[in-house]
């Protein structure tokens, strides 16, 4: 054979051999997809999506589809995309019901914001799924990043956030860093927070963002102040902390270290250590060991700085170990809120023993409860009746009781709206959790700062500074009237004074136990000012 064709040959089957490696090569580094835009990674769907797309979770088909119909009616109007962020995957379906009622609260929060005729711009809302944990966070902020710098997309606000993690700190640092206004109404860790000042000037670690819920420092002075005015002064206490790294528990372990107590010193505290926030472990066992050295001491109330899963271990195994027909409180955080969902009625018969007689009650700091403005609002009008013997007029009724209440009364208009009109959301909020009411309000005071940022014609959206700049300024006149209580944003983003709805689970007698609305507590030990006036020092 000539040499030359003996060159070609060579050189066709080194081309050859090349563009099948390419193929292979490229083949091999395409990403798996869950579905467009959706990469799957380590088993989950992570990624961005506005379009119906669950997650792989079924219990959230119905609302992410719905949030998907309200996307495509507003679309042709002038808008911009707010996106939701949040874990939206799990094996356990406490958790997946925990998820529904986020997006249930998104959903109708969106409708709110977007209700009014001739008040640009519409949210168009996107949900971002960051993994078990945030675990792949850093993806999906750079693709909200990319959201943000376009002229397409528009983002101009990242909510949601329910878990007080190092991942969830980074993922707002981030965001926040680049200019892209975060609120937050799920997190109440006080490591995620600006720092307000002593002179009510704030040193903003993260500039942009805004939390509707009371840090734990604030829910535990609540509590505390609560429990005083009820002549409880003489509690003796113990801590029980998770020495797992976990920003909520962290700070919730520090706020009730910090409780000036009034009675006597209870035990030292003592710790435990959990695998992680799902995860039992060994905690069970830790557990015994704790519940039979409190009742070797006189404590009779446990502040118990955990998560919600152990927190359901401890208090049966507080309730098991047999104290002598001792009865104890233990007292938690908001995320208790999600406690009830988690018991069986093997659990409750096991807290209340064979008497019937409650062993262990469970009291936490609720970010919202429905029954809160209702029997607030009844106690106040009888302590008014008392004093004036008179009815009140409308004018005379408290503000900080009133406003919430209708909040509360439109949220239950559109829930009853979205059924008029055959909209399926999963199932009926669940309202009890806090979690549909808390983040309804992110949506609706996301709304309120976009329609105040708003300026020049209906197609020129506010930009991402413009809504920054806005959370500081919700408060007094332009207060935000959230179910949960009223928003009155510092200079630091954080929410004034916001209320607390003190819950306890009651055990009962018999059958599935009851969460029972206490009272509401202050984090300042009063209510509120008049018109949410936020004084000069608020340190």
């Amino acid at each position: 054979m000539p040499r030359w064709k003996k060159f070609l040959y060579t050189l066709l089957t080194v081309g050859a051999v090349t563009v099948c490696a390419w193929l292979v090569w490229s083949i091999a580094r395409e990403p798996d997809t869950c579905t467009d835009g959706i990469e799957r990674i380590d088993g989950e769907c992570i990624g961005v999506n506005g379009d119906g797309y669950d997650f792989g979770t079924p219990e959230i088909r119905d609302v992410a589809r719905a949030i998907a119909e309200e996307n495509a009616r507003i679309e042709g109007q002038p808008h911009v995309t707010v996106a939701m962020m949040l874990p939206l995957q799990s094996d356990k379906a406490a958790l997946r019901r925990q998820m529904r009622s986020d997006l249930q609260g998104a959903y109708l929060g969106q409708r709110q914001a977007n209700e009014g005729e001739g008040e640009p711009p519409k949210i168009r809302l996107v949900l971002a799924n960051p993994g078990r944990n945030y675990e792949q966070q850093t993806e999906v902020v750079d693709t909200l990043l990319r959201m943000a710098a376009s002229d397409k997309e528009r983002l101009r606000a990242v909510t949601g956030f329910n878990l007080s993690l190092d991942a969830t700190e980074e993922a707002v640092a981030r965001l926040t860093e680049h200019e892209v206004p975060v609120l937050a109404s799920r997190i109440s860790g006080d490591g995620i927070a600006n720092k307000d000042g002593a002179d009510g000037m704030a040193k903003l670690k993260f500039p942009g963002l805004a939390r509707i819920i009371p840090t734990n420092h604030d829910a535990a002075q609540a509590l505390a102040k609560f429990n005083g005015e009820r002549g409880r002064e003489n509690l003796k206490t113990v801590l029980v902390y998770d020495k797992r790294v976990d920003s909520y528990t962290d700070s919730l372990a520090q706020a009730f270290s910090g409780i000036e107590e009034k009675g006597p010193p209870g035990p030292a505290a003592m710790s435990f250590e959990s695998p992680a926030i799902d995860e039992p472990g060994s905690t069970g066992n830790q557990f015994t060991q704790i519940a039979n050295n409190i009742c070797d001491s006189e404590a009779d109330t446990v502040y118990f700085a955990g998560r919600t899963l152990h927190l359901r271990i401890f208090a049966l195994k507080l309730a098991q170990v047999g104290c002598k027909d001792r009865h104890y409180t233990v007292v938690s955080g908001s995320d208790a809120a999600s406690l009830r969902q988690a018991m069986s009625e093997k659990d409750w018969a096991q807290l209340r023993g064979e008497d019937g007689k409650a062993k262990v009650t469970v009291q936490y700091a609720a970010p919202a409860h429905p029954d809160a403005w209702d029997a607030e609002l009844a106690g106040w009008n009888r302590e008014w009746a008392a004093d004036h013997d008179r009815e009140p007029t409308p004018q005379e009724l408290p503000q900080y009781l009133t406003e919430p209440k209708t909040a509360l009364d439109t949220l239950k208009k559109w829930i009853e709206t979205t059924r008029s009109e055959e909209t399926e959301l999963g199932s009926v909020p669940n309202l009890e959790d806090s979690r549909t009411m808390l983040v309804y309000d992110g949506l609706v005071t996301i709304g309120k700062a976009l329609h105040q940022a708003q300026s020049g014609g209906a197609q020129a959206v506010p930009g991402l500074e413009d809504v920054g700049r806005q959370w500081s300024l919700l408060q007094s006149r332009h207060r935000v009237r959230g179910t949960s209580g009223l928003i009155c944003l510092t200079s630091g983003g954080n929410a004034y004074d916001k209320p607390v709805a003190v819950v306890e689970l009651d055990p009962g007698r018999e059958g599935h136990g009851k969460l029972r609305f206490v009272g509401l507590g202050w984090p300042t030990g009063r209510e509120q000012p008049k018109n949410c006036v936020i004084p000069s020092s608020t340190g």
